[in-house]
């Protein structure tokens, strides 16, 4: 299967434009019929999907993936680390405004991510931010489909005609991109830390005087110092897919990320990152602050607190472009568009589906047939 087209690799600073086309990453020959070899994630190898021939061709696997301050980048991105370094060709999808970056050789006939034949040519003011590492698929096509269709078999709800679809027949591997971010933080908290005491109150019911237990709060004055280091935190520059279902196929192990190579994403489509570097950081910043939040509120003594303020002070702050791998099927039913994906390395699989309205009553009725003979028993003597 031919996914898509391939990513060209990094050019060297101070190159010119043609200097640039000229030194573009040839395609990956086959040495037995000269076909073009694409990454196979079964093998973890290039392999010819005409006459099966794995290529000697090497790939990195050693060799530092660059933390860049971000600091520094926000204020200049220089131009010789922006651009795919090739003449690949990019298409904007009209429908779900998702990028891909395609081989010329390759005539898109729909949308990777939507399935829309609106697909139009896409020319950038500036080239792209160039990713330096990639995490290669592990999952390979077959194992998406039969991972796909165990999470199919799985949702009762979903309609009958549903799983007798061929849905997986469709199903696209794409590479996303993504922005990574670390930081250094200290932060100093203020708070009231509640403490639950219980008090015996009177009250009169009935004309009869009576006795109960009231909560009260002590509230006391409390602060602290948290430390602590965020670590490749993620940020998804897709648009392409719903966030809602990246978030519950995440994380991805980026320990195992590998120096950017061409031949990693050979064949496969590659989508062009659209929250760019300062839109990313400020995403990566209102997320830290929540979890930052959430770790100073565990360091409040008692039971309950109040009026938490942090101060926080951030340091060391990087991060890396990479590109991360998922399997993507998208389909119809009814008037409704419905996507599914799967993680290419962990397996993970989110989706959406449609509901039937038949099962759906059913269950109501069960429910109510329950609530109902528990009551019942519940009012005997």
């Amino acid at each position: 299967m031919n996914p898509g087209a391939r990513e060209a690799p990094a050019t060297p600073a101070g190159r010119t434009q043609d200097a640039e086309a000229q030194a573009a990453q040839p395609k990956f020959a086959c040495p037995a019929c000269g076909g073009e070899a694409v990454w196979n994630p079964a093998k973890a190898k290039l392999v010819c999907p005409f006459c099966g021939t794995e290529s000697p061709a090497p790939l990195a696997v050693d060799g530092v993936i660059a933390e860049h301050d971000l600091v520094a980048a926000i204020r200049a991105i220089p131009d010789d680390a922006r651009g795919f370094a090739s003449d690949a060709r990019q298409v904007r999808c009209q429908s779900c405004n998702a990028i891909s970056v395609l081989d010329p050789s390759r005539q898109a006939q729909t949308c990777a991510f939507c399935g829309s034949a609106q697909l139009v040519a896409y020319t950038e003011t500036k080239p792209a931010f160039r990713p330096e590492s990639v995490l290669p698929f592990r999952r390979s096509e077959t194992q998406a489909r039969d991972g796909i269709r165990a999470w199919y078999g799985k949702l009762w709800l979903a309609p009958s005609a549903l799983k007798r679809r061929a849905l997986t027949d469709t199903v696209r591997g794409v590479y996303l991109p993504y922005w990574t971010f670390d930081a250094q933080v200290e932060a100093d908290w203020t708070a009231d830390a509640g403490h639950y005491y219980y008090e015996t109150e009177t009250y009169v019911a009935n004309g009869e005087t009576r006795t109960r237990q009231v909560q009260r709060v002590r509230w006391v004055p409390a602060a602290g110092h948290v430390s602590h280091f965020f670590d490749d935190d993620l940020v998804c520059a897709s648009v392409g897919v719903a966030p809602g279902l990246l978030r519950g196929i995440e994380p991805f192990p980026t320990q195992d990320l590998k120096p950017y190579d061409a031949g990693y994403v050979a064949g496969w489509v590659v989508e062009r990152y659209q929250i760019d570097l300062v839109g990313a950081a400020q995403r990566a910043r209102a997320a830290m602050d929540a979890k930052l939040q959430a770790l100073c509120a565990r360091e409040i003594p008692g039971d309950t607190f109040r009026n938490l303020v942090v101060h926080a002070d951030y340091s060391k702050q990087t991060f890396k472009h990479t590109l991360a791998p998922v399997w993507l099927l998208t389909y119809n039913y009814g008037a409704r568009r419905f996507q599914c994906v799967m993680n290419g390395v962990t397996g993970a699989v989110r989706g959406e589906y449609p509901k039937s309205p038949w099962k759906i009553a059913l269950l109501v009725v069960a429910i109510f047939i329950v609530v109902v003979i528990v009551m019942s028993l519940a009012g005997k003597p």
